[in-house]
């Protein structure tokens, strides 16, 4: 029965497999974001990577916006898919902003908070991944959406501590050395908490998608 459901509302499951598309691009470029901040030679290579998967996220953005309005049922409201897809092309969009930053002004080394805050954003790219599919069934999986998204927004939170404490010990590395490195530092600690930030209004448009379904 679910199987013919499908086959007669074909553009539900397009939507899904955009959304994963789009899930997975991100969790890539999570991945080459964490593999810039090791710094070292490689650096411009994983921010080229980046710069590369945000276009693939930025078509595939299109792709579903251009659905929207041609497909006459959606999985869920309009709004809330153009919010949600928006969502997650805004964190792919703020680490792009952070590559671009690094190559701005040829940033080579980075401080052990700003790797951390890379690894917690691969985390945060991957519960996204997890969270997406599970929409399919929002009834039978909106406890474990909840949970998903109530991990999604501690570990932004842990980004924002690890923020603070990189721009404490920036300020006390650099306040008698060069305050040009304080800047650069600064800039780049303050696009890493954005891409947290992104990925909790993720976090914030899938519980509303839950809230309105359930």
């Amino acid at each position: 029965m679910l199987r013919w459901f499908r086959a007669v509302l074909p553009g539900q499951e397009r939507y899904f497999d955009l959304f994963a598309r789009h899930a997975e691009t991100v969790a890539q470029a999570a991945l080459a974001l964490q593999g810039m901040l090791k710094g070292g030679e490689e650096t411009a290579d994983f921010c080229q990577r980046i710069s590369q998967f945000e276009n693939e996220a930025d078509n595939i953005t299109r792709e579903v916006l251009t659905a929207v309005r041609r497909t006459f049922i959606t999985p869920f409201e309009r709004g809330d898919i153009k919010n949600l897809i928006t969502a997650m092309d805004d964190a792919i969009d703020q680490m792009h902003q952070t590559a671009k930053a690094v190559m701005l002004f040829e940033v080579r080394a980075f401080e052990p908070p700003m790797r951390e805050m890379g690894e917690l954003l691969v985390e945060c790219a991957s519960l996204v991944g997890r969270a997406l599919p599970l929409l399919r069934s929002i009834g039978q999986n909106a406890t474990l959406l909840t949970a998903i998204t109530e991990e999604l927004t501690k570990l932004e939170g842990r980004v924002d501590d690890l923020h603070d404490i990189g721009l404490k010990e920036l300020f006390l590395k650099h306040r008698d050395a060069s305050a040009m490195d304080f800047i650069v530092g600064t800039e780049i600690y303050d696009h890493l908490e954005k891409v947290a930030d992104r990925f909790d209004d993720v976090a914030n448009e899938i519980n509303s998608i839950v809230i309105e379904q359930v």
